[in-house]
């Protein structure tokens, strides 16, 4: 009797800082069970080895960001059955995103010593911009628990069980005091999707939004409160949004609404 063929398995990098990459890795024994059900296939971060595709499911980091990048994930997408997205840079554009906001041109010469040299979009966009994907898991970086329930869902034939409660759940799951209510320190919590554990606020510091809006975040209520009980100028709120998810559509919105 034959052995059941493993599906195999393809890790992408495009734009990005490799930080959700490691999250695979970090996985330790864990990581262990997925080889074992998964052949790793294309992972450039853990190994040069390369079994050629077309591949059963591709996790892909990264925005896009680059000419070349816009044939390239053409092509991941081709030989991918399942395509799943990692990371905020993959779903939001990433911190990089904030070039979409100005020129990138008046930037490039600051930073690099020889300009001519840099291929860059005019923006930073996420994968699903551009192909179909299949699911997003939010995240900078992404959670590794989280990674894991999707590739064991995968496996299963079942949808992942992602749940989609912001941060404040979280807060109230650890016993955490309401850093906004009591001490009138700024959180995105209210509007940022779990995943974290509620990190930062249980530092007594307000959640950055790491991980991306919620499901049907309510942005206006947040500024609002934020500027009538707490004083943050228009400035400020621009700011507060435009961070790791600055493209996603809920904070790009109430971004721009803080422009002028």
């Amino acid at each position: 009797m034959s052995l059941k063929r493993r599906p195999k398995l393809a890790v992408w990098k495009f734009a990005s800082c490799d930080g959700c990459q490691l999250s695979l890795l970090d996985c330790e024994d864990e990581l262990l069970a997925i080889a074992g059900a998964l052949k790793i296939s294309y992972f450039v971060e853990a190994s040069r080895a390369v079994v050629k595709g077309p591949y059963d499911l591709s996790l892909v980091e990264g925005s896009i960001a680059a000419p070349h990048d816009l044939e390239r994930i053409q092509e991941v997408r081709r030989i991918s059955k399942f395509l799943i997205t990692i990371g905020a840079c993959a779903t939001a554009g990433g911190i990089q995103a904030l070039r979409n906001f100005t020129d990138v041109k008046d930037y490039i010469p600051l930073v690099y010593a020889r300009p001519q040299a840099i291929e860059a979009l005019e923006t930073s966009t996420p994968i699903s911009a551009h192909v179909p994907v299949d699911f997003e898991l939010q995240g900078c970086p992404i959670n590794k628990r989280q990674l894991v329930e999707v590739v064991s869902a995968y496996l299963q034939g079942r949808k992942p069980a992602a749940p989609p409660h912001s941060v404040c759940l979280e807060c109230k799951l650890r016993g955490n005091i309401c850093v906004q209510v009591a001490q009138g320190t700024p959180c995105l919590g209210p509007v940022t999707h779990a995943g974290c554990g509620a990190l930062c606020p249980t530092y007594q510091r307000g959640c950055y939004g790491c991980y991306g809006p919620k499901e049907t975040p309510n942005t206006q209520s947040l500024s609002a409160w934020f500027h009538n009980r707490l004083g943050v100028s228009e400035p400020e709120l621009l700011r507060v949004f435009r961070t790791f998810n600055a493209w996603a559509e809920a904070f790009r919105v109430e971004s721009k609404s803080h422009e002028h």
